[in-house]
């Protein structure tokens, strides 16, 4: 940066923001081994923060283990109302004419396979969300896992 003073023209180097903020920084450091109460909120933010975090994972277990058994219920309901059908199927792929009371509920049966194939599908998912319930329940119970 120059500068005119008088007669005389002087020119300063300019100081980079680097030298700045480590002038800065030494001027405002503290001891590593020193713990400020800046540090310490910090860590009890994040404590909290990791409490909150892990009340939320044990309220999505609960929630994943109220959905299985949600889905649980609805598969045997529909199983329940399906049926056996699955005779009557191989007969009638056997080419077995079908007719009265076995037609009626191989009609019945057959219109609810996709009932039963989704809530099977819904089943498996729910399944599968709720697999993190066995560590909470080693935890919380205490009970080891047989393999």
């Amino acid at each position: 940066m120059a500068r005119t003073t008088s007669n005389k023209t002087e020119t300063s180097a300019p100081e980079s923001p680097a030298v700045l903020d480590l002038a800065a920084s030494d001027s405002q450091s503290t001891p590593q081994d020193e713990t400020t109460d800046e540090t310490i909120d910090e860590i009890e933010e994040i404590e909290e923060a990791v409490e909150v975090e892990e009340a939320q994972d044990v309220d999505s277990i609960l929630n994943s283990l109220k959905t299985l058994l949600s889905t649980v219920e609805k598969l045997q309901k529909v199983r329940q109302e399906v049926g056996d059908i699955k005779p009557l199927l191989v007969r009638m792929l056997d080419g077995e004419l079908m007719a009265g009371e076995d037609l009626e509920q191989l009609k019945t049966g057959v219109g609810g396979l996709l009932r039963l194939v989704r809530a099977y599908s819904d089943h498996q998912a729910a399944l599968t969300k709720a697999q993190p319930a066995r560590s909470l329940l080693d935890e919380v119970l205490k009970v080891p896992r047989s393999s």
